[in-house]
């Protein structure tokens, strides 16, 4: 299905910290596709903002998605504390451990991010 979906720009890749994450929106109205990317290292992953556990967005303020724990850094669901790890998005503590988040597929272009995604939640 995300082959099908068109590919857009989210943002500059110098724009994203290392470690980093950015939300982003597509489309207008009630119901706009919510995303994020993240950044670790030269690589950049995509994900669909949702948390397999209630289908909530994962971050409450902007970009607020990484927890550090250790020497590592984790994604992190603000609603019920599921962790992901950033470069499979798999769930590895909390209410979804296991589960995973919807990928997107993402590449960087000319430092540009772009990412296929589709116009609305689905």
């Amino acid at each position: 299905m995300s082959g099908e979906w068109p590919e857009r720009v989210v943002c500059r890749f110098d724009d994203l910290a290392d470690p980093g994450a950015r939300e982003f929106r597509i489309g207008e109205g009630y119901w706009p596709f919510r995303g994020l990317v993240v950044r670790r290292g030269d690589a950049v992953y995509a994900w669909a903002n949702v948390c397999p556990h209630q289908h909530m967005p994962l971050n409450l303020g902007d970009d607020d998605f990484l927890v550090r724990l250790g020497p590592g850094v984790l994604l992190r669901c603000a609603m019920h504390g599921a962790l992901f790890v950033p470069e499979t998005g798999v769930c590895v503590a909390g209410p979804c451990a296991g589960r995973g988040l919807q990928p997107l597929a993402c590449r960087v272009e000319a430092g540009m991010v772009l990412v296929r995604a589709p116009e609305e939640q689905e």
